[in-house]
């Protein structure tokens, strides 16, 4: 089908005609029906940050002198350096955590279409959730949820 459009391009003299035959091809190509407004979400989604961002730019005070370049700590002067070494667990900590909050978004659809996917889904999940449990003691074993 898309073959013939080429054809069709190529043997066409008029450019109107030429451009016509691109854009419906490129919509051909691109189209994914009952995603409209998957696609509109997205623009939005794309759009607020970089709304943020120029008015911001816009808005922002154009000066960088004397009190405006100090950090802020709560009203208070800071005291010493802001690059200051943090224990490595903290970012264990969060790794793991985000990581296992990561997997219970994977298993939400699942939950969802559980009435629908059968016998060998539910082996799967269990076999999922399984080394997750896996993961889990070896994180703990290991003292990675230890806060002290």
């Amino acid at each position: 089908m898309q073959k013939g459009y080429v054809k069709q391009l190529y043997r066409r003299k008029d450019l109107s005609a030429n451009a016509r035959l691109v854009k419906e091809l490129i919509i051909q190509m691109f189209a994914l029906p009952g995603y409209d407004s998957f696609l509109g979400f997205l623009l939005i989604a794309a759009a607020v940050p970089i709304l943020a961002l120029v008015t911001n730019k816009l808005v922002s005070p154009k000066s960088s002198a004397g009190e405006r370049e100090l950090t802020y700590e709560s009203g208070m002067e800071p005291i010493g350096g802001a690059w200051i070494q943090f224990n490595i667990r903290y970012y264990m900590f969060a790794l793991v955590f985000v990581i296992f909050d990561v997997e219970t978004v994977f298993l939400y659809p699942w939950a969802v279409a559980f009435h629908r996917l059968g016998l060998l889904a539910f082996i799967e999940a269990l076999i999922f959730i399984a080394i997750l449990v896996v993961a889990l003691a070896y994180a703990w074993r290991k003292g990675a949820l230890e806060w002290s």
